[in-house]
């Protein structure tokens, strides 16, 4: 049985549309308070909240500023935002999300790539066989990790993979994806650096020249951020708009009761909202 369960409220592809997580005791959580980041620490097994399965174009994220987080549209002047299909992919080509307990916090300069974070929590490229689900919290195995530099703030890119991918036994530093996987990871750095010219932005930058870290780099970042993130929780620094609410972090000056968090779910219309906008399915050609 999942340790996590999700509940959907509002109609999907709306404004609206929030995407709630509950644990296996069925009490609303936090996916970015609540779950913990680590499944094992001594083999250094990471949960993964799923935000997009792969070959998906609509983009969700984990809502960092509303109460208890839930899963809601990336919106931009009142639209939905999809990512463009660049040729040859179809949408995100692994399935795409963010480690819980991490948060890049946009007032740390780091010391790697001199740009400070992107007040999020910490991305997550998997790159294993199955489709997952929006929603999913899978264990994954840290592989490495490349630098985006998006309008100057880091914006850390993991590369993990499910360990119950059928080939995961095979993988456990980043040059095994270059042994296992060729192309994948040049075409995952030609994705970052393309998919926003479609929209009229320019190519995006990278740190280390577009170069991925290997998984030992990866796991001090993610320490990092991971204690960002405990600062952030124990009002230690300044969290700017981020909603810290949570249920199982007890120390945490933020912490709710599970009648609370139920009553600030409730609060969510769940109302069928018929104002949707498809995305547009078609292919963009970038010659050079």
């Amino acid at each position: 049985m999942a340790l996590f369960r999700t509940e959907e409220r509002g109609q999907p592809r709306s404004p609206g549309y929030r995407l709630f997580f509950k644990n296996e005791a069925g009490h609303y959580i936090s996916p970015f308070h609540d779950i913990p980041l680590k499944v094992d620490s001594i083999e250094n097994l990471f949960n993964m909240v799923v935000e997009v399965p792969r070959w998906t174009n609509a983009k969700m994220e984990i809502a960092t500023k509303e109460p208890l987080n839930p899963i809601k549209p990336d919106i931009k002047d009142g639209k939905l935002r999809y990512v463009a299909n660049i040729f040859p992919h179809k949408g995100y080509i692994w399935n795409y999300g963010a480690l819980p307990q991490t948060w890049e916090d946009p007032r740390r300069k780091d010391k790697s790539t001199d740009c400070c974070g992107d007040d999020d929590p910490i991305d997550v490229c998997e790159i294993g066989s199955k489709v997952l689900s929006r929603g999913e919290v899978i264990c994954v195995k840290i592989l490495g990790i490349l630098a985006l530099i998006d309008q100057g703030e880091t914006d850390w890119k993991l590369i993990a993979i499910n360990v119950n991918d059928p080939e995961a036994s095979k993988f456990h530093d980043i040059d095994d994806v270059k042994r296992y996987k060729p192309g994948y990871l040049e075409a995952t750095l030609n994705w970052f650096r393309f998919y926003k010219v479609p929209d009229g932005k320019p190519e995006n930058q990278f740190a280390f020249n577009g170069e991925f870290r290997n998984k030992a780099f990866a796991l001090e970042v993610i320490k990092s951020t991971h204690e960002c993130w405990k600062a952030l929780l124990m009002k230690k620094c300044d969290g700017g708009a981020i909603n810290c609410t949570n249920v199982q972090v007890c120390d945490s000056p933020f912490h709710c009761t599970q009648e609370e968090a139920r009553s600030l779910v409730e609060s969510v219309s769940s109302s069928l909202n018929k104002e949707t906008n498809e995305e547009e399915q078609v292919w963009h050609f970038l010659g050079k």
